[in-house]
């Protein structure tokens, strides 16, 4: 039966009284993992021949790339994606913790409409739900508020209201907030019951057990979902361009219909500008899961400048090790 390469047989093994001087002298050989190097090289050749492709291949026309990057029209309309994202995430969340807590509540009421909302809200199609809404005033001329079945008090011009970052920033809300209300749920799900019972038997009122000491808790569980919810919330205001908002893509759409021979130099522009946000989001989801891991984890995780100098200093070890074989 053979042996696998770097094995010590049993005859190879060194007896008991062999000197200390020659037991120093001998050295273990590692398994050789050719597999691994295999693979390592494989996929380094496929990544820069990818590369290359991309510098290499006129189509791209980089230096129309560079054009258009920073120009004040694609700005504008980076910056219009940021403030609907900014505003439908902050809204969708609270919509989303209201709608837990009707889910957790004890009235029947309030769970039946809360489970209907994030039923319908989840099966219906975002852009289904923007369209809707920015053709609600054929429905609904007028807004108003009063006694229900009664008079009212206040009417709206329901026209008025709703421009187009209106429209756009009510509909990824009211989208935004049917996922949130789920991964709330499950946040505050995933804390022991052992907490809350603890907290009962202080005495504290409800809404100071919930704010201080179940919701910190659950947001351990809550961050990692939500910052995904956030990152797909970031791509979804593409879709605000068809109520007529013009956005990033939007721009870059009536850009590249204005300028038919740069389509995919601005669809590049597009993309490198969605990879730099959901990049930002990335970075300050790791920053607050660290900060939310003090005290249920023993050592804070590293960094990602600690961990590429961990991976570093382990690729420079397995060189030398290997180069002394």
């Amino acid at each position: 039966m053979s042996e696998p390469p770097g094995a010590v047989t049993l005859a190879e093994a060194p007896a008991l009284d062999t000197p200390p001087e020659k037991l120093a002298a001998q050295r273990v050989q590692p398994l050789r993992r050719p597999g691994r190097w295999i693979a390592t090289a494989v996929v380094l050749v496929l990544v820069a021949q990818f590369v290359h492709g991309l510098v290499s291949n006129p189509f791209y026309q980089w230096d129309r790339f560079g054009y258009w990057f920073l120009r004040p029209v694609i700005l504008d309309g980076l910056l219009i994606t940021l403030e609907v994202a900014a505003y439908s995430a902050v809204l969708g969340l609270v919509g989303g913790i209201l709608l837990a807590l009707a889910r957790l509540s004890r009235s029947p009421v309030l769970r039946a409409v809360s489970w209907t909302y994030v039923w319908a809200l989840r099966s219906i199609p975002l852009i289904v739900v923007l369209l809707f809404l920015y053709n609600f005033s054929a429905l609904y001329q007028t807004l108003s508020l009063g006694v229900p079945f009664g008079p009212a008090f206040f009417t709206f011009d329901e026209s008025r209201l709703a421009t187009d970052m209106a429209i756009a920033v009510v509909g990824l809300s009211l989208n935004e907030a049917a996922y949130a209300a789920e991964v709330v749920r499950g946040g505050i799900l995933s804390v022991d019951q052992g907490q809350h019972e603890a907290a009962a038997a202080l005495g504290l009122p409800k809404s100071y057990q919930f704010w201080k000491i179940v919701f910190p808790q659950a947001l351990r569980s809550i961050t990692p979902n939500y910052v995904n919810q956030l990152i797909g919330l970031i791509k979804s205001t593409s879709l605000v361009f068809y109520v007529s908002l013009l956005d990033l893509f939007g721009t870059a759409q009536t850009m590249g219909a204005t300028y038919p021979g740069d389509i995919v130099p601005l669809l590049l522009v597009v993309t490198v500008w969605y990879l730099i946000l959901t990049s930002v989001v990335s970075v300050v989801q790791f920053y607050v899961e660290r900060y939310y891991a003090r005290g249920a984890t023993r050592s804070l995780p590293p960094t990602p400048l600690q961990q590429l100098r961990s991976s570093l200093g382990e690729f420079r070890q397995r060189l030398r090790k290997e180069a002394a074989v």
